[in-house]
């Protein structure tokens, strides 16, 4: 049997279009390449790979994730959307026609092949792409992208090789079981989603190569330490070197444009890009599909699932025994549901009380420079790209008012 290079990515179905262009961009370099969709989702009727750019959709009930039902239940569609790639990983590893497995974020695209990137899984088990992989030197980019690592993990998981291994199958399996009871989206308490686990991985395993080339995993929060020039006609290069993926995170939410503003002001081909990764996608924003409810967002009979309810049957080992299905509402009333309205309120009751004033956003910056201010400003003003930052603004008013704005600017 021929050994083959499979590549996936994962997600909600409404991510659909951006799975699309990530993986034409894979077909183009590497054809020979097999391409999968792992659903973080129920798979809809209607969907089919005879006309799509990928190969293979799989379930989570293919993955051998014991109680998947209940399992992603206890997520929020982010937290899915993660847990399901070291599952997916094995699978994939297991495969007898397996001659490395390649995970790419479906935010990303591939500007060039990466044979760089199978040359070193010849010789090491796992590859791992840093956050930043040179030191900032300045202030507001040590608190931007250097602190942020530290908040999130120091290892982009939104790319991972792994060859078929031992040691790579035992990495599998570990992460596996890691995020299994812990993809959790709580940075407070050390945990952010799959991603902060891999800060173990070159301390418990063996052959990890941790990738420094500017090439690769080209984001807002490493454009400060790397230069990217050309265009799409000609290409783009970073550091001299053609460039491999780009991850283009936060570009719906505006927050992309606002850190390439900060990070990469007057850098044209950092716009170019971005302006071609806008015109890429915009079909897909106005698909039907994008619109497409989360499966796992609501119980049988249509009513929303709130923080509260995945706390709780994640929290309480009695539950999932209990009601081996959370999202069923049967006529009986013996569901879940039923009981977080009943005997969980009188359990819980701090978890019932009516929804609070939401939390402060998060400050603009801190010491953040006269020039910075300014670019800010003008960033705020624009229609589509200023939204999260006008959003983040807002909070601060209401949070603090003019004392709280004016601090932030101070630094203070």
């Amino acid at each position: 049997m021929t050994s083959r290079l499979h590549v996936f990515t994962s997600s909600a179905v409404n991510y659909l279009p951006k799975v699309r262009t990530l993986f034409q961009s894979v077909r183009r370099f590497h054809p020979e390449a097999r391409l999968y969709w792992v659903l973080a989702d129920e798979r809809p009727a209607w969907l089919s790979v005879d006309q799509e750019p990928f190969d293979e959709v799989l379930e989570m009930a293919q993955l051998g994730i014991p109680h998947w039902r209940g399992w992603a239940f206890s997520h929020d569609i982010v937290e899915l959307s993660t847990a399901v790639k070291p599952f997916a990983l094995e699978y994939l590893l297991a495969r007898e026609d397996c001659a490395a497995v390649l995970y790419f974020d479906p935010d990303m695209v591939l500007f060039s092949r990466v044979d760089d990137l199978l040359d070193r899984l010849g010789t090491a088990n796992i590859l791992l792409t840093p956050h930043q992989t040179r030191p900032e030197t300045d202030r507001e980019a040590v608190l931007d992208n250097e602190v942020c690592s530290l908040k999130h993990g120091i290892f982009n998981l939104g790319f991972i090789g792994v060859a078929p291994t031992v040691e790579g199958r035992r990495f599998a399996r570990w992460w596996a079981e890691r995020i299994y009871h812990f993809c959790r989206a709580e940075i407070a308490d050390g945990l952010f989603t799959d991603q902060k686990w891999i800060n173990h991985v070159p301390v418990f395993f063996e052959g990890v190569a941790i990738i420094k080339s500017s090439r690769h995993n080209v984001a807002t929060w490493n454009l400060t330490t790397r230069t990217l020039e050309g265009d799409v006609e000609n290409g783009f290069r970073v550091d001299g070197e053609p460039l491999g993926f780009y991850h283009f995170t936060g570009f719906d939410s505006g927050a992309h444009r606002l850190m390439a503003v900060k990070n990469a002001s007057g850098n044209a081909a950092v716009q170019r890009l971005i302006a071609w990764y806008d015109r890429e996608t915009a079909p897909g924003r106005e698909d039907p599909v994008t619109r497409t409810p989360w499966a796992y967002g609501h119980f049988a009979d249509g009513t929303p699932i709130a923080k509260r309810h995945r706390w709780l049957y994640r929290e309480n080992p009695d539950l999932p025994l209990a009601f081996p299905d959370p999202f069923a509402c049967p006529p009986d009333r013996q569901s879940f549901h039923h009981w977080c309205e009943t005997e969980g309120r009188v359990r819980f009751p701090r978890l019932f009380e009516p929804e609070t004033a939401a939390l402060p956003a998060p400050a603009i910056r801190q010491g953040m420079t006269l020039a910075t201010a300014w670019r800010l400003l003008f960033l705020a003003l624009t229609p589509r790209a200023g939204r999260l930052l006008r959003q983040r603004i807002a909070g601060v008013w209401r949070a603090q008012g003019w004392r709280g704005l004016a601090q932030r600017l101070r630094g203070t």
